[in-house]
């Protein structure tokens, strides 16, 4: 099946723009009122309708909060690195629900390029949140956990809501990399954090191995090869000792390698459930029904490559406007599809057409404008008398 292409007539076109982040330099949000700018200055008739999307990545909990009609809180705590830090997450009152976006407390955004080595990081300023919210009410958690800048599979979460981790002299393990030397895993007493845990996760990679959080997505985070026989070690033995004593092998749970293992941790020590975060997206947006309304969608990320058909949300966008008969074109800073067959894009537009990946970076929004005003400019309208009031309408 074929990219659909774009409309024949092109009076007056239902717009649908559906961006996730530009990861580092845009929200969501931004970058869908970026694009509609820009559109607007080369058709300014068009009815465009924003819907910032996530599928678990950063922004989830804005994204999701406003979909939810959530009110913004805010909690002191650690970042990645246990530098002081105030976290942002959103409280939906009448499900008692707490919105929690992981790469708001542990991103790897937040951190300066090489400021800090990931043996050096870990997740306990997200569990401080998490404690927080549940002494607010929460007793549903739904926690995005894309973007972290740990390895740690959970182990600071954990410490930071009441487990231990002692060696075999029973000293206490307070750096993940000394996980190797577990010897024991202790329960906090009288635990109980939240009735519910659910987990949005945009990969399905397990925790250990060739295709397991060191080796994937180490690299993104900091680690060289040298530090990888390390890092798995200490995970290897932190997956035996907790499925020994928990009695589950976790670390094989699709998604438990997801955001440096967080996804492992999740599951063993809150007992939560993972799901793919944008089906949750598209479910409570009402998705499917927006797309077939539309006449033309717009979806874009920061970069479209392999990666981003590969479950990332942006592809799933354009596959679903394949099956659809819908055009969907997308715009990136850069785009880097090296098989013809892997553009399931009506059309694909990167920044570094207009200008460096430097400066594409510097000035997101405005080049981003630039890049929506000659898209939209490129598309030659029909006649009006020739027309029907929507390409849309000359599907049915």
């Amino acid at each position: 099946m074929t990219s659909a292409a774009l409309p024949q007539t092109l009076g007056r076109l239902n717009v649908l723009i559906i961006p996730d982040k530009f990861k580092g330099t845009l929200p969501a949000r931004a970058v869908a009122e970026a694009i509609a700018l820009g559109w607007r200055e080369s058709r300014p008739a068009d009815k465009l309708t924003l819907l910032p999307m996530s599928d678990g990545g950063d922004g989830f909990g804005e994204v999701m909060g406003h979909l939810l009609g959530a009110e913004v809180r805010e909690s002191p705590t650690v970042d990645a690195a246990h530098r002081a830090c105030i976290a942002r997450w959103w409280w939906e009152p009448k499900g008692r629900i707490a919105l929690i976006d992981s790469a708001g407390v542990i991103g790897l955004a937040m951190l300066k390029p090489n400021e800090f080595h990931p043996f050096a990081l870990d997740t306990f300023g997200l569990g401080l949140v998490l404690r927080e919210a549940t002494r607010n009410g929460a007793q549903q958690c739904i926690i995005g956990i894309g973007g972290s800048a740990t390895n740690d599979a959970g182990f600071g979460l954990a410490r930071a809501i009441g487990w231990e981790f002692l060696d075999s002299f029973g000293r206490p393990l307070e750096r993940w990399t000394a996980l190797d030397q577990l010897a024991e895993l202790r329960l906090p007493e009288n635990f109980s954090l939240f009735e519910t845990c659910l987990v949005a996760v945009d990969v399905q990679n397990p925790l250990l191995g060739p295709r397991g959080a060191t080796r994937v997505y180490g690299p993104q985070k900091g680690l060289q090869p040298a530090d990888f026989d390390r890092a798995e070690r200490s995970l290897e033995r932190l997956a035996s000792v907790t499925g020994k004593k928990l009695g589950k092998n976790f670390a094989a749970v699709p998604g438990a390698g997801a955001a440096g293992g967080l996804g492992f941790g999740l599951l063993a020590f809150l007992s939560a459930q993972l799901f793919p975060g944008f089906e949750w997206f598209a479910e409570k947006s009402g998705l499917e029904d927006r797309l077939k309304s539309a006449d033309l969608v717009i979806t874009g990320e920061g970069a479209i490559d392999e990666s981003t058909l590969m479950g990332k949300g942006v592809g799933q966008i354009a596959q679903r406007c394949r099956t659809l008969g819908v055009p969907c074109i997308a715009l990136a800073g850069r785009v880097d599809l090296k098989k013809p067959g892997e553009n399931v894009f009506t059309e694909c537009h990167g920044l570094t057409e207009l200008t460096t990946l430097g400066s594409a970076a510097k000035d997101t929004a405005i080049w981003l404008q630039r890049l929506a005003t000659a898209t939209a400019a490129a598309l030659k309208p029909s006649p009006v008398q020739n027309r029907p009031s929507s390409s849309r309408e000359a599907r049915k």
